[in-house]
């Protein structure tokens, strides 16, 4: 049984811990006298989001009929023009969907932005923490609910582009989701703005 190397590297993330993640990249950032701040830390969620990104897409990898491409080739195309209108097109939901995936675990990780950051570096996770250490106000409450908001947003919006069609004229329970997610979202915003 022979193991493939990259696939393995691809992985590792997965199963380390995020702690010994996050301090074997500070040690591997100090090494290479790379200065800490947000490229610090956004070459550590990469590193720590391919292996996700890449399962999705591998499995959607897995799904397509290389005969497509085949026959693309057949037709005079070049491989990249194979791979750009043939293949990326069929492998586009996997793509967004580790995308989407990869952006919910980096906004949640705070471990490893806890050891990649500067010392004037600051992120959403950072900057929760540090406010729950001091005091949160009643500002800081209503940005994170707006924050919520955007997101909750960003996340039904691919549904409504997808389907062609806007949140109003889709199917009546996709609606009534739709409004009692945003009605979800929105009601704890309304509550500590005018509470």
């Amino acid at each position: 049984y022979r193991m493939r190397v990259l696939p393995v590297l691809v992985l590792t993330p997965i199963a380390i811990p995020e702690i010994l993640m996050g301090v074997a990249l500070l040690i591997f950032f100090v090494m290479l006298n790379v200065t800490l701040g947000l490229v610090s830390v956004a070459i550590a969620h990469i590193a720590f989001c391919i292996g996700f990104v890449a399962i999705v897409v591998r499995a959607r990898l897995a799904g397509m009929d290389e005969s497509l491409v085949e026959a693309a080739r057949d037709c005079g195309a070049t491989p990249w023009q194979a791979f750009v209108r043939v293949t990326l097109p069929l492998i586009m939901p996997g793509v967004v969907a580790g995308a989407l995936m990869a952006f919910t675990l980096s906004i949640d990780d705070f471990v490893i932005t806890f050891f990649t950051a500067g010392a004037g570096t600051v992120t959403l996770p950072l900057q929760i923490y540090s406010m729950i250490k001091i005091a949160v106000t009643y500002f800081d409450a209503a940005w994170v609910m707006a924050l919520r908001l955007v997101v909750a947003a960003l996340v039904l919006a691919p549904y409504a582009w997808a389907s062609g069609q806007s949140l109003t004229s889709t199917p009546r329970v996709w609606t009534k989701f739709a409004w009692l997610g945003f009605v979800g979202h929105a009601a704890p915003f309304f509550l500590i703005a005018w509470g």
